[in-house]
């Protein structure tokens, strides 16, 4: 498997640098895995889509304002802290900017003398472990000095951050948003439960790795980053009744579908579990719990788009995925979405099936 494999065309205007007016006003276009068959729609289709017994996993993570801005203590040169995963109550793991001045041992100030930071290690990846000294709360104080961290490829300015977080945000942990779940409002969701679709809630804290880019052509030389996941009972019970009544369970997003396929049974349940996941789903994964997704259109090349043409078949999403661009679709965090079905006997690129 290649990296290029997974390649597009897609003009800069169509990376949608806003949210729409309305939550629910997206586009959605869906995609049969078995057929390859795809129609245009609007996402309050979505209601057309599920059936009474369906379990709907969501990703209810919080986006924390992980971007910091302050000053190196010994040179006033201007730092900034991209917060990817807190490994203690004061240590965290983050990017750093200009990396090549933040050796072991410096300081770095945000909020005079209540919010700083000591480099501890430099890592093999070229993150950084650091040691926040700061006065209060915790949450209270990133909340003063912390922005939210907003992907790279947005430049406009967010008028309400809340439009970054999901309806359903609860526990805090992401340096970005589960962007699959953008779109839905309260009122879409209570009528779902209304037909009887069950809601089932995990939380999985994304990182900042999830906008890397692949680096190796050979998909099997990449390794995945590492993102701290939490699943319940109460989800796994409602996740399970759906598969032994022959009901489907659809995961909201790429987070919500790698936790539930890191927990997964061979007999195709599932159990409670917490931990860290870094499992890395490209064409030939064989799937144990998901029977749909609902996504966003990814980036080129990204370890997301490789998961949906796992799941979808790897001729039908690059199709789809043309007709995306031909279509003038928004992708990306802010852009329409896409609801899969399986390819039940999944395809390889070129020659390599």
């Amino acid at each position: 498997m290649k990296k290029s494999d997974f390649y597009y065309d897609l003009p800069i205007s169509y990376i949608a640098q806003h949210p729409t007016e309305y939550r629910d006003r997206s586009r959605l276009l869906t995609l049969d895995g078995m057929t390859g068959a795809i129609k245009d729609r609007h996402f309050k289709d979505i209601k057309t889509l599920l059936h009474p017994g369906d379990c709907l996993v969501l990703n209810d993570t919080r986006v924390i304002p992980a971007r910091l801005l302050g000053r190196k203590v010994d040179s006033e040169t201007a730092v900034e802290f991209l917060l990817l995963k807190r490994l203690s109550t004061t240590e965290w793991e983050v990017i750093c900017r200009p990396g090549r001045r933040l050796k072991a041992g410096a300081e770095v100030e945000f909020i005079p003398e209540r919010l700083t930071a000591v480099i501890k290690k430099v890592l093999p990846d070229g993150n950084r472990q650091v040691e926040f000294n700061f006065s209060g709360i915790w949450e209270e104080v990133l909340n003063e000095a912390g922005i939210m961290p907003l992907p790279p490829y947005i430049h406009e300015k967010l008028e309400n951050p809340e439009r970054y977080q999901t309806v359903y945000a609860v526990h805090n942990g992401s340096s970005a948003a589960p962007t699959a779940g953008l779109h839905f409002t309260e009122e879409l969701l209570m009528e779902l439960k209304d037909m009887g679709v069950s809601i089932a809630y995990l939380t999985l804290h994304v990182g900042l790795g999830t906008f890397r880019p692949v680096k190796a052509e050979d998909l099997s030389d990449h390794h995945m980053h590492s993102e701290y996941f939490e699943l319940t009972q109460k989800a796994c019970d409602l996740m399970n009744k759906a598969k032994r009544e022959g009901a489907r369970v659809i995961c909201v997003g790429t987070t919500s579908c790698r936790v539930v396929e890191s927990v997964a049974k061979e007999d195709g349940l599932i159990e409670p579990a917490s931990g860290y996941t870094d499992i890395f789903i490209y064409p030939g994964y064989r799937f144990k719990i998901m029977d749909a997704l609902l996504t966003n259109f990814h980036l080129p090349e990204s370890t997301l788009i490789m998961l949906v043409a796992a799941f979808g078949g790897y001729k039908n999403v690059m199709a789809a995925y043309q007709h995306a661009v031909a279509e003038h679709y928004r992708f990306f965090s802010f852009g329409d979405a896409m609801f899969v079905t399986k390819n039940e006997s999944p395809d390889l690129p070129k020659d390599k099936a």
